[in-house]
């Protein structure tokens, strides 16, 4: 298995999805690449848990 270029849903940056990364996917039981580079996931993650969350003021 060979790291694997893939392109951002969100940003359209290229990023990549390395073996390891790849490894983990198929330990997980999960079937599909990553859509999003790790910062827009990390972005992601932080609309949909950061302010609901700990910050509801």
């Amino acid at each position: 298995m060979a790291d694997k270029n893939l392109v951002c849903k969100d940003c359209q940056r290229e990023f990549i999805f390395t073996e390891g990364e790849q490894e983990f996917y198929k330990e997980k039981g999960l079937q599909n690449e990553p859509q999003r580079c790790p910062d827009c996931r990390k972005e992601k993650k932080r609309q949909r848990f950061g302010r609901n969350r700990y910050n509801q003021n």
